[in-house]
């Protein structure tokens, strides 16, 4: 997958199908905009997805938002359903105040050379947001473009929306957030070390810490997937700061894998979640704490 971040890297020869969205969050909505981008590579055409960076709301609230999916997180997601280009469009004052019908002019049919555009019908671009569905439906013809607006995917009467799924995973309702995901909601990062804690007690684990803006439900223990390269092994995670054993604030994703003893350190690992075992707890001895995790490991293998 070609990746574009500058604007002087835009000028794209082969003719191209392109997706413009946010993607803050890859959800049911996104997966049915991208999928017509897609169909499109059967016809020849490069499938492109366009997004911004930072994001709108991090750009215009001037600081930065949670995150469903870290900016590597989306960048195996875009690869793995088959982009085939990525445009990170910077955006700045000036990218910002670009007006909207020269943002489709150059930006989207000089530049990146689309002869298919699909967007959301409630897409917005260029100066002040003004840029919409009805722009790109104007200027269709005469750049001699094919358009496909698609309307809001909606699950159980409501609008999918990444905020929905924010909404979900901060309430802890991991299944929800599935539904509204079309998959697993996951953490992903590189293995670290921890304190060791867990192998003195015979329950060691490998831990990840993400970036502090990546979005996390509620602190407590799930059941768990872990992928690491091509295999998947079944696990318990801990999400939280382990209060009984650390007074810091740094919050880990610690996970026991089943029936796993090799050294992973330093690989990439993606931690997928399945369901609340139970919340996070502060345990007044360390015995205390060998039993509860004994009980957990039980309870999360039966969610299986």
């Amino acid at each position: 997958m070609k990746i574009i971040t500058e604007l002087d890297k835009l000028n794209i020869r082969e003719k191209t199908a392109v997706a413009i969205g946010k993607f803050d969050g890859i959800h049911v909505g996104h997966k049915e905009l991208l999928s017509k981008i897609l169909e499109k590579k059967k016809e020849g055409l490069k499938a492109t997805v366009f997004t911004f960076d930072p994001s709108p709301e991090e750009f215009f609230l001037g600081h930065p938002v949670t995150q469903l999916f870290t900016k590597e997180e989306k960048l195996k997601a875009f690869k793995d359903l088959g982009v085939d280009i990525l445009v990170m469009f910077p955006l700045n004052d000036e990218t910002a105040a670009t007006d909207p019908e020269e943002f489709v002019r150059r930006i989207l049919v000089d530049e990146l050379n689309a002869g298919f555009i699909a967007a959301g019908s409630d897409v917005s671009f260029g100066d002040k947001g003004k840029g919409d569905s009805a722009l790109l439906e104007k200027l269709e013809k005469e750049l001699s473009y094919e358009l496909c607006i698609i309307d809001k995917v909606k699950i159980d009467g409501e609008e999918v929306s990444s905020t929905r799924v924010r909404n979900a995973i901060s309430d802890g309702d991991i299944a929800l957030s599935k539904r509204l995901l079309g998959a697993d909601y996951s953490i992903s990062g590189i293995v670290e070390h921890g304190n060791h804690l867990g192998h003195t007690i015979g329950v060691p684990t490998v831990n990840i810490l993400p970036p502090s803006m990546k979005l996390l439900p509620p602190y407590g223990v799930y059941s768990s997937t872990v992928r690491i390269g091509d295999s998947e092994f079944k696990g318990m995670t801990n999400i939280g700061r382990k209060p009984t054993v650390s007074d810091k604030e740094k919050v880990g994703v610690e996970t026991y894998i089943y029936d796993f003893d090799s050294d992973v350190y330093g690989e990439y690992i993606e931690v997928v979640l399945h369901s609340f075992v139970r919340p996070e707890m502060k345990f007044e001895s360390m015995e205390q704490l060998k039993l509860q995790i004994q009980q957990d490991i039980k309870n999360a293998v039966r969610s299986f």
